[in-house]
């Protein structure tokens, strides 16, 4: 057993992130970022949950870019085959939940 205190876990570069679990073919990792990640489409679902800052979540549905901002507490459920990319506002501490391996 452990506490992690996510506020204090900082990454060297943007997307670092820190290993929590791999669940089954799941992984739970705790991810730190200041810059934005890049436009990606997993091959399975992914949770995305904002501890602390906030992120503007860009999807394309339908040949249309829409933004969502997400607030601390706020979570972004993407299905396998959906196009997002994240860009903070600033450093964000975010929980991803995914297949392992995913981009």
């Amino acid at each position: 057993m452990k506490k992690i205190t996510a506020r204090e876990f900082t990454g060297e570069k943007a997307w670092d992130a820190l290993d929590i679990e791999r669940i089954g073919d799941a992984t739970v990792r705790l991810h730190w970022t200041d810059a934005p990640y890049k436009w990606h489409v997993n091959d399975g679902p992914e949770v995305f949950v904002v501890l602390n800052g906030e992120v503007d979540m860009h999807v394309r549905q339908e040949g249309a870019e829409n933004v969502l901002r997400l607030l601390p507490g706020d979570i972004f459920h993407a299905e396998s085959g959906d196009e997002h990319v994240a860009h903070p506002d600033g450093p964000v501490r975010a929980l991803v939940i995914e297949r392992a391996g995913s981009v």
